[in-house]
């Protein structure tokens, strides 16, 4: 019989998996939900601290008194925060834990203490803010009922189950936020599954993407021993289906689930394919994190095309972005049609980075515009993926000399996983302030559902506002289409972007 410890996240008690424990129980499996220390356990004396090593200590006792009788088939199942009191209690029983169970959670890493995985930065203030005053035993306050999902998106949760969340939810011990995990490594090598609520923002693909594209934490899970699944539900499965819930854990439990593809060093990643169009390789002139292709032959100072890099990327990542070759392939493109095509690094290297990769963007912008073989006037920025937020600082004040701003595929407001983005990176807001700005924005039609809802919430925006935007579909194209969708139609639609991108610096 396999037996399920469940471990809840902020501010929740074992009350929330009422529903998904009942369906386990029904399919023959043992149910215990940890009820933590001050989060519908006991609650100490006033004054005392509860720190993450508490919550560990619950999930201990639990493991301790059910691996008697259970064997190896203990399964961790960790929501939320709860996931690192879960991984820190596997690190000390990791011979009697079977599976680790990453239900909709970041990776706990040795060292970090839990508000670092905590998404949104108002929050993160916030924690910091109480915990300041230096009282033991500080908490912070749970969420009201409309605020519940700047920890995580509550799609699909009915409303009587929201109602008594937040009526059951109890004040989270800043210090389980803020002490550090202490990990030997002995859990290193307990299977471990990835449950993803593809409604919060993440999937599988994109977690393959971070593979890819070089994240080192990511890269260690490309391993057999470890598995994703998805659900298609927000962050609260256990509210808003848990009978999904129940069946996606006992998946989770024997195994099953989609590995990760690892990186296979003898073929290159989706994002180091070759650019779909054949375009002459040109010399590149580096300074700093600025790239130049040049057209050939002579002229006076020519218009340029900046081209704005998606992310967050790890800083990791080799090569950086502005050698990848959709990155290049349109810089060598742009330049042989007379402009120079630029590519730049920036450092959005996390959601929390926009606003200094909006500084780096820029500060790149500038020096184009100062090299005396570019027009200072007639400039263009072409946004790819999730560089999208960053397209708001220039359509809210948009300079004499940008006379073009073109996106393709973007990721057009903050994803529900993201936390809450400063509103200086809201386009949808921005966009009423672009007046005569032409935009270009390229549209996969096979878009992922939570990037694709952010494009139309732009796109309603900014027909509201009689915005001068063009929309250039590609209806059987991917994110990222013009280095995996190799066709015709894709073909055709980086020609007619680049084609209105020309004719608006040229006019």
């Amino acid at each position: 019989m396999t037996a399920f410890i469940l471990v809840s996240g902020v501010f929740t008690g074992p009350h929330v998996w009422d529903e998904a424990a009942t369906h386990l129980v029904s399919a023959g499996a043992e149910v215990h939900a940890v009820a933590l220390t001050g989060l519908g356990g006991a609650r100490p004396s006033t004054g005392t601290e509860i720190g993450l090593e508490t919550h560990i200590a619950d999930v201990l006792a639990v493991i301790d008194s059910v691996g008697q009788e259970a064997g190896g088939d203990v399964v961790l199942v960790g929501h939320d925060y709860g996931i690192h009191p879960v991984v820190g209690a596997a690190d000390r029983r990791a011979g009697s834990v079977a599976r680790i169970v990453y239900l909709d959670s970041g990776l706990p890493q040795d060292g970090v203490p839990a508000l670092a995985a905590v998404p949104d930065q108002g929050v993160r203030e916030e924690v910091l803010r109480a915990a300041g005053g230096g009282a033991p035993g500080a908490a912070l306050a749970p969420p009201a009922r409309d605020a519940w999902q700047l920890w995580g998106s509550t799609a699909d949760v009915p409303g009587s189950a929201l109602d008594r969340l937040t009526a059951l939810a109890s004040p989270h011990p800043l210090g389980t936020l803020l002490q550090p995990l202490r990990l030997t490594g002995a859990a290193a090598e307990v299977p471990m599954s990835g449950v993803l609520c593809t409604g919060n923002g993440a999937s599988i693909a994109m977690v393959q993407a971070r593979v890819n594209v070089g994240d080192p934490g990511l890269r260690a899970l490309a391993v057999p021993r470890v598995t994703f699944l998805e659900l298609s539900t927000g962050h609260w499965p256990m509210l808003s289906d848990p009978t999904a819930l129940a069946v996606t854990l006992l998946k989770a439990a024997a195994g099953e689930g989609q590995p990760l593809t690892p990186v296979d060093a003898t073929k290159p990643p989706p994002h180091l394919l070759p650019f779909l169009l054949d375009v002459p390789e040109l010399p590149r002139e580096r300074t700093d994190n600025i790239d130049l292709y040049l057209p050939s032959g002579p002229g006076g100072p020519r218009p340029a095309v900046v081209f704005v890099h998606g992310g967050p990327v790890p800083a990791e990542a080799r090569p950086t972005p502005r050698d990848w070759p959709v990155l290049t392939g349109y810089a060598r493109y742009a330049a042989g049609h007379g402009v120079v095509g630029v590519t730049l690094d920036h450092r959005l290297h996390a959601v929390t980075d926009y606003e200094r990769a909006a500084t780096d963007v820029a500060d790149a912008v500038e020096r184009v515009r100062a090299d005396p073989r570019v027009d200072p006037d007639r400039v263009a920025l072409w946004f790819f993926s999730g560089s999208g937020p960053l397209t708001a600082d220039w359509m809210a004040k948009p300079p004499a000399w940008l006379r073009c701003l073109a996106a393709d595929y973007p990721i057009m407001a903050p994803l529900p996983n993201w936390g809450r983005l400063d509103s200086r990176f809201h386009p949808s807001d921005a966009v009423a302030r672009a007046g005569s700005l032409p935009l270009v924005l390229v549209r996969a039609g096979l878009e992922t559902a939570d990037i694709a809802v952010t494009v139309e919430e732009f796109l309603t925006a900014a027909r509201r506002c009689g915005a001068d935007i063009e929309v250039i579909d590609v209806p059987n194209g991917h994110h990222a289409f013009e280095t995996i969708d190799r066709t015709d139609e894709s073909r055709d639609a980086v020609h007619r972007a680049m084609g209105s991108v020309l004719r608006h610096l040229t006019a």
